[in-house]
């Protein structure tokens, strides 16, 4: 059994099943999230519940936060009854959320301040990969202590898609490339239905044909089936995908990139979530590009 007692911060639609993973492959748990229910969903499978983040790291040698977007994780961590008011010398702080990589390097500093070090290693893999242990893990920070946690890491994804990928930031540098390319194919996708429907042609039938080509992809496959069948039940809300491009945007001027597709896509999402389709899956991004061919509202009800 792992000797290690592990601190889970946000026990959301991806959290709670990576907590129930690591309990799972016999990790003591100490948990808290801002929502009871899975809290108490947690402690039922064997973990014991705190109140704050501090307490969490005053009991825990790693601290792992799964929160939507940089304030959380900054209050998590620098706020008020915070990570850093009890944080242990020697212990290790893993941010899974996606953030901003300038401020992943700030709370980096702070932790390393305290005697700790820290992680980022955001997700990709939605809820499923989440439940089922199989998510793509990128991983920035120190190498030594990537190697520390990597047995951790390795019971929420699977162990060749933990990837060490650099110093502090660059995890969350490369979680930004993978909203890009998942943008890029989701306007792909959702063009070709658009034309595909217009010119009378089976959509299933196109999809079916261009999953054993070079077209074929996971997003064609998962995100694909969703737009064929209107189910848009969020495996990854469309709100937060919009805060991924919102911080991609961010790093693109920050760095001098030309990201003229990512905008495209940006201004599609933005508007879905305008009218209201922010708890949706990203994948219900494709109902603009529909609603633009036909003529009609956009869709926000899955």
């Amino acid at each position: 059994m792992p000797s290690e007692t592990i601190g889970f911060i946000g026990l959301g639609i991806m959290g709670r099943p990576m907590a129930l993973n690591l309990i799972k492959a016999g990790y003591k748990l100490v948990v808290t999230s801002r929502s009871r229910g899975p809290i108490d969903a947690l402690a039922a499978a064997g973990a014991r519940t705190v109140a704050k983040p501090a307490d969490v790291a005053r009991d825990t040698d790693v601290v792992i936060t799964m929160v939507p977007d940089t304030p959380d994780v900054e209050l998590v961590i620098r706020g008020a009854d915070g990570i850093l008011e009890a944080l242990k010398p020697g212990s290790v702080v893993i941010d899974m959320s996606t953030i901003s990589p300038v401020v992943t390097r700030q709370l980096s500093a702070a932790v390393a301040a305290k005697g700790g070090s820290m992680l980022d290693a955001p997700v990709s893999g939605g809820e499923i990969g989440a439940k089922n242990a199989t998510l793509t893990i990128m991983v920035g920070g120190d190498e030594k202590v990537f190697e520390r946690a990597r047995p951790i890491l390795s019971c929420m994804g699977k162990p060749e898609s933990v990837t060490y990928i650099g110093e502090s930031g660059a995890g969350q540098i490369a979680k930004l490339c993978n909203q890009i390319c998942i943008g890029g194919a989701l306007a792909g996708v959702a063009e070709a239905y658009a034309l595909a429907k217009s010119s009378g042609i089976d959509r299933s039938r196109v999809r079916q044909a261009l999953l054993g080509g070079f077209a074929g992809s996971k997003v064609l496959e998962f995100h694909g089936h969703r737009m064929l069948t209107g189910d848009y039940k969020p495996g990854f809300f469309s709100r937060l995908y919009q805060k991924d491009l919102r911080l991609t945007s961010e790093a693109g001027l920050a760095n001098g990139v030309a990201m003229p597709v990512t905008s495209i896509v940006t201004q599609f999402v933005n508007a879905l979530c305008a009218a209201g389709g922010g708890e949706l899956d990203c994948a219900a991004a494709a109902e603009v590009w529909f609603a633009l061919s036909e003529g009609k509202e956009i869709k926000t009800k899955s």
